[in-house]
């Protein structure tokens, strides 16, 4: 049974619609329902994170009306731009904006867990050659966002790079902090894993103790994927026999939003370090404090600033990140010289 969050009703799972498409983004699993294909069909961006079978954390119900009821609700926030929020009841509502109208809305449960998807016939109707993409972007990150504010995870604006010998590092970083030039640098000269080159999200690791066997059966699973040539491939292998048996207690993951450089990996890595890049002159590392570095992480993450419960959680979920993975401040210039001094750091 699930719960239609606009009405309080249950609905059995044949009304969810006879089409279904699933996917995973950070270790939370999103499942689609539809009438038809096209309902539930996953926009470009998110076919890498496609999963066949799997229990889902968000199940959203994909239906189309004609028009949207206008009477109005409590605003909580304007993004200014593409979308706004605003309570329903227990729930939430978020309508999505294009050319001034409201193309999409999405109701869903305080807790992020069921959902229904509105699409606005009469404006799809208006612009037929438009991509209905159900869950596409800004869609798919607000509802994962959000359901991380319900788990110990956050997402940061960042890259996640994994080397050969299956050291994750985390490059942190507001808009021109250098995360693509650095995804560049460490492309050319090492052989990594790129798990994305803009928004990386964190999380518990469950698996902290990790044999060097199982390490590289994990390893043979691993793919790059560079969206700029449309194709996944191998990149050979990520751990070696020299990988410490206890890693860190915080994992990575890749998502589909990249930055510049376009790279979106579903995979994921333990994380052993954090940087937080700013370009400067001498590749100067330096040790934050564990509230320096809880300061500057909240600073880039994205956290639902509308209700102080998600505020505080992400607060006491990056005071974990730092208690196990060192944080620098890496004030570093755009050359091979960036690069050689963090192989050569040693916590």
């Amino acid at each position: 049974m699930g719960i239609d969050p606009r009405l309080g009703l249950s609905r059995t799972s044949d009304e969810y619609g006879a089409h279904s498409s699933r996917f995973r983004v950070g270790a939370v699993s999103v499942g689609v329902a539809g009438r038809c294909s096209d309902d539930v069909a996953l926009a470009s961006s998110l076919r890498p994170f496609r999963v066949e079978t799997c229990r889902c954390d968000i199940n959203v119900s994909v239906e189309w009306v004609s028009n949207f009821d206008l009477t109005p609700s409590p605003e909580i926030f304007d993004s200014g731009a593409t979308w706004r929020l605003y309570q329903r009841g227990n729930g939430f509502q978020f309508d999505f904006i294009a050319r001034d109208q409201r193309y999409k809305r999405l109701f869903v449960d305080s807790l992020f867990r069921e959902a229904t998807l509105q699409m606005c016939a009469g404006y799809f109707d208006s612009f037929p050659g438009l991509a209905k993409d159900p869950l596409g972007y800004p869609l798919d990150e607000l509802l994962i966002m959000h359901r991380l504010t319900q788990e110990k995870a956050i997402e940061l604006h960042s890259c996640g790079i994994v080397r050969a010998d299956g050291i994750g590092n985390l490059f942190v970083g507001h808009s021109g902090a250098g995360k693509s030039t650095t995804t560049r640098l460490w492309t050319a000269c090492e052989d990594v894993e790129v798990l994305s080159d803009d928004r990386i999200i964190l999380r518990r690791d469950d698996s902290v103790v990790e044999t060097p066997s199982d390490a590289n059966d994990a390893a043979n699973k691993h793919e790059v994927l560079r969206l700029r040539d449309r194709s996944a491939s191998p990149a050979g292998p990520f751990a070696q026999d020299d990988i410490p048996k206890k890693t860190s207690a915080i994992r990575m993951y890749g998502t589909p939003w990249h930055g510049e450089a376009m790279y979106a990996s579903p995979n994921s890595a333990p994380l052993a370090r954090i940087f937080i890049l700013q370009h400067g002159h001498g590749n100067i590392l330096t040790r934050l404090s564990p509230s320096q570095a809880v300061a500057e992480l909240f600073a880039r993450s994205f956290v639902p600033f509308h209700r102080h419960e998600y505020v505080e959680s992400a607060l006491e979920f990056l005071q974990e990140v730092v208690d196990s993975v060192p944080v620098y401040h890496y004030a570093f210039e755009p050359d091979q010289r960036a690069v050689d001094t963090i192989l050569n750091l040693h916590d």
